[in-house]
């Protein structure tokens, strides 16, 4: 068989399976989406430090000029920095890794 011929060949299945392919996914039914929950509470209390966060964000670069997204983020950071923030059971300990000394150097000149 000579090489165009082939290649019209393999051009005619392909499209073929396009075509086949298109029919069945036009023919499909859409499925109706699933009503998914989070489990959180829909009503979920506001934090009024999340909802100033939001706020400083917004004003984009004159947010840190503003006194009050600056003790916005200081809490913030006081928050999530603080001992004690988070609780034990969520942090794992982590793993010790021994520590291998490092390579004496020779000094110089010897």
């Amino acid at each position: 068989m000579d090489g165009k011929v082939l290649a019209r060949i393999g051009a005619i299945v392909f499209v073929a399976v396009a075509i086949t392919a298109a029919a069945i996914e036009m023919n499909r039914k859409e499925e109706p989406a699933e009503n998914w929950t989070s489990g959180r509470p829909s009503a979920a209390p506001t934090d009024p430090l999340r909802d100033e966060l939001l706020r400083c964000q917004a004003l984009g670069e004159a947010g840190p000029q503003d006194p009050g997204c600056r003790r916005a983020w200081a809490e913030n950071r006081q928050r999530f920095l603080a001992p004690g923030a988070r609780s034990a059971e969520r942090l794992p300990g982590a793993p010790q890794v021994p520590r291998v000394p490092a390579p004496s150097q020779p000094a110089e000149g010897q």
